[in-house]
């Protein structure tokens, strides 16, 4: 299997890393959920977002994920327009009919209109839990103009699941690769509270289990050769395994180009 963006859910190349995948499981479940999903690129970020969703629906739960890159660049530089993005695309990926002009008039700010769609539209129009993925929000964070506003909502709706039943239903997943670089106030970020995950390197053993599934034969001096190389970076070891399982590379090959 080509090593390209997520790992699909039936892969059979996807490695677990405990206590990780049981914790956020775990996690999910609960009223009012807030995860914290962080790591550099390519590390396994949405394959873990989607499996975290994937476990939610099973607990009859309903799912939106919504990855920030999709959003044209006017609506990045405008707070209302954001949001009325934000929304739209989650009433989208929730299958229900979008209901912004009913919601987005009067002079309430853009926040408030926003935190009523969700809370007297998509939260009491679906009984069960919803599990909301949010993906590449660093793309957010490029844009100070919205940034905090935004992060500040999401803080605000996790406080309100403290206390109120309709935003209990909401669990949300937040994915994103850099350090928050933005100043936001300590009591409005999303970012200190709820379970934190920064995803770490494959350990010697989980890579060993890979180069297994890739139907090599290493030994362990090979397996540690190969982390002396790439570490235990998820997407470079997998690559590494599938050139030299298709026999288009070999270990030693490796070690000489990897350099250039």
């Amino acid at each position: 299997e080509q090593p390209e963006g997520q790992v699909p859910l039936e892969s059979a190349f996807y490695v677990d890393r405990p206590p990780i995948e049981a914790d956020c499981y775990e996690t999910i479940i609960k009223p009012g959920a807030l995860i914290r999903v962080k790591a550099p690129r390519q590390m396994g970020k949405s394959s873990l977002m989607t499996r975290i969703l994937h476990h939610a629906e099973q607990q009859g739960y309903q799912k939106a994920t919504l990855n920030f890159q999709s959003a044209d660049a006017e609506y990045l530089s405008n707070l209302d327009l954001f949001l009325q993005w934000f929304s739209a695309s989650i009433t989208n990926e929730l299958n229900l009919p979008e209901k912004l002009e009913e919601y987005w008039k009067g002079v309430l700010g853009s926040k408030n209109k926003c935190t009523n769609y969700f809370q007297r539209y998509l939260l009491s129009e679906i009984q069960t839990p919803i599990a909301l993925g949010l993906d590449e929000v660093d793309e957010v964070f490029k844009h100070p103009e919205i940034a905090n506003d935004f992060f500040g909502l999401l803080r605000a709706w996790h406080e309100r699941a403290k206390n109120q039943p309709d935003w209990k239903k909401l669990r949300l997943i937040i994915v994103h690769s850099k350090e928050v670089y933005i100043p936001l106030n300590i009591n409005q970020s999303p970012f200190n509270v709820g379970l934190p995950i920064e995803l770490p390197d494959l350990n010697h053993t989980q890579v060993q289990d890979l180069v297994k599934r890739h139907g090599l034969k290493w030994t362990n001096s090979q397996v540690e050769q190969l982390i002396t190389l790439v570490g235990g970076h998820p997407y470079l070891v997998r690559m590494a395994l599938y050139q030299i399982a298709r026999s288009r590379m070999t270990l030693e090959k490796l070690q000489q180009i990897a350099p250039t």
